[in-house]
C-alpha cells in the first residue's frame, strides 16, 4: 500500500500520521453517518441530504459526541507519560473537532490496541441508536466499521473534500 501523503519528500513519521488520520476521518464518517441515517431512519424521516443545513449539524453533532466519547473511553486507563503524550496532541490550535481528531490520531498512533478498541466503542455507539422496526429499545448489532466502509462517504454525500 503506497502512502498517499501529498508531499512524497516529508518524513516517514509525517506521513504516518497522515494515513492514520485519513483512516481515522474515514472510521468517523462511516459511524457517525450510519448512527444519523439509523436515528433518521427510527424516526420515519427520509435519508439525510447534501443540501440541509440540519442533517450537517446533526451530522456535526454525532462526530462531537462520538469523540467526546472515544476520548473519555480510550483515555481513562493510560498510563502518566501516556496522558501526557496524549494531551500535548490535543492542545494544539482549531476547534474542538480538530483537537478530539488530534488526540485520536495520536492515541491511535499510541495503543496497540487502538482499533479493537475503536470498533467495540463504535458498535456501543450505534447500538444505542434506535432502530427502525425493532420493538421495546432493543437494537440490532451493527457491523464493526473498519470493514468494509466506503472512503469519504460522508464528504461524498455533503460535498466534504
Amino acid at each position: 500500500m503506497p502512502f498517499r501523503h501529498p508531499d512524497r519528500a516529508a518524513d516517514l513519521g509525517t506521513r504516518i500520521e497522515f494515513e492514520v488520520r485519513e483512516r481515522l476521518e474515514e472510521a468517523l464518517d462511516y459511524v457517525c453517518l450510519d448512527a444519523l441515517v439509523r436515528d433518521r431512519k427510527a424516526r420515519g424521516l427520509p435519508p439525510p441530504a447534501a443540501d440541509s443545513p440540519a442533517d450537517r449539524r446533526a451530522y456535526a453533532d454525532n462526530v462531537l459526541t462520538f469523540l467526546r466519547r472515544l476520548r473519555r473511553e480510550l483515555t481513562a486507563d493510560l498510563s502518566v507519560d501516556e496522558q501526557r503524550k496524549a494531551a500535548a496532541a490535543s492542545e494544539g490550535p482549531g476547534d474542538e473537532q480538530g483537537r478530539l481528531v488530534a488526540l485520536q490520531v495520536s492515541l491511535a498512533r499510541l495503543l496497540p490496541d487502538y482499533w479493537q478498541r475503536f470498533d467495540a466503542i463504535s458498535a456501543q455507539f450505534l447500538a444505542e441508536v434506535p432502530v427502525a422496526g425493532v420493538a421495546d429499545g432493543v437494537s440490532a448489532t451493527p457491523d464493526g466499521p473498519s470493514r468494509g466502509e466506503s472512503r469519504g462517504l460522508f464528504g461524498r454525500l455533503f460535498g466534504r473534500g
